[in-house]
């Protein structure tokens, strides 16, 4: 077995990434908005150390390339359900985020096994869609615990992610199924 080297530092800061969404939600499904909402900004700031580690030394690897995005779904779609679940965000845009996730994810799995190795390369709408959902994640919480704000903000935000979802969903869709038609199947 291996011994943790210093470049295994920035995995292990995904990892822990991972780990620290339990207790996020937790704190969120607990109503202790201003304990998740500080643990979230902590695990915010763990992605950019483990992005700023992984390139200022030359520490990148394949493991990293998977854990950091994983790590960045897990906490952002756990927190998401957790919102809906506690009312804090209506469920039926839990439900567009999750089904686009899925659409996407299924989408890839499929042109992976049926047309070749999928490159990742998230469009700048899906990040525009991250990003929202990132915001709403923040200030859902801070509206919910020790930073109300205006009702307006909270629904702008939540039609205008649900646009973004629709538009990066239905992009995915449309670019790999060119690609696929361009490459063909595999046998």
């Amino acid at each position: 077995m291996r011994t943790l080297a210093p470049r295994d530092i920035p995995n292990i800061v995904s990892v822990l990434r991972i780990l620290l969404t339990l207790p996020v939600i937790y704190y969120l499904l607990q109503h202790r908005y201003r304990v998740a909402l500080i643990l979230f900004a902590l695990a915010g700031l763990s992605d950019g150390l483990d992005g700023f580690l992984a390139k200022q030394f030359g520490w990148q690897s394949r493991l990293g390339g998977l854990l950091d995005p994983l790590a960045d779904k897990v906490l952002l779609i756990s927190s998401f359900v957790a919102l809906g679940v506690t009312g804090l965000i209506p469920l039926w845009l839990v439900a567009a985020a999750l089904g686009r996730d899925l659409v996407i994810v299924g989408g890839a799995l499929y042109y992976h096994f049926r047309v070749e190795e999928v490159q990742p390369a998230p469009s700048m709408v899906s990040k525009l869609n991250t990003l929202l959902q990132l915001l709403l994640v923040i200030l859902a919480t801070a509206d919910a615990g020790p930073y109300p704000l205006p009702r307006h903000l909270i629904d702008g935000l939540q039609w205008l992610l649900l646009g973004t979802v629709l538009a990066s969903g239905g992009h995915y869709v449309y670019v790999w199924s060119r690609k696929a038609a361009a490459k063909g199947w595999k046998q």
